[in-house]
């Protein structure tokens, strides 16, 4: 690549950026009690949750939730845990085999790489099975 393209895509970068930032104060302004409606105290608590809310109301996540974690404090327990008890809890969600499948690879991802912590960049998150950019967004955002 010549320096002159380089520039240029640096340039196009920074102009994204600072697009994006005027975007985001504006909505700060407008929507100043915007908060998520998964209710979560980790962010292991926060991807699990927003893995479950993907074709279902935060409201049936929330009513899952407290049970699935009761079971499975932390993504160590969550990945050796047998597929057909998570899918047991999380049934009502909807999709619960895949669901299911990759919550328990995502966690034993995050132990394999990440030393059982939810990784903090867009780039790692959208590696951990079941887990997309609007997740990673989610998860990143709060």
């Amino acid at each position: 690549m010549k320096k002159s393209q380089r520039k240029n895509v640096t340039s196009k970068k920074s102009s994204r950026q600072t697009r994006a930032n005027a975007i985001l104060d504006i909505l700060k302004q407008k929507y100043p009690e915007a908060d998520c409606s998964l209710e979560f105290v980790s962010p292991y608590q926060l991807l699990i949750a927003t893995i479950l809310s993907a074709q279902c109301t935060d409201v049936q996540v929330n009513k899952v939730t407290p049970a699935l974690f009761a079971a499975f404090p932390d993504a160590k327990s969550l990945s050796t845990a047998p597929v057909e008890r998570i899918e047991e809890l999380i049934r009502s969600t909807g999709f619960y085999h895949n669901k299911a499948k990759n919550i328990r690879a995502a966690c034993a991802a995050m132990i394999e790489k990440h030393g059982g912590a939810v990784p903090g960049s867009m780039e790692e998150l959208t590696s951990l099975p079941g887990v997309g950019r609007k997740t990673a967004n989610v998860v990143l955002g709060n």
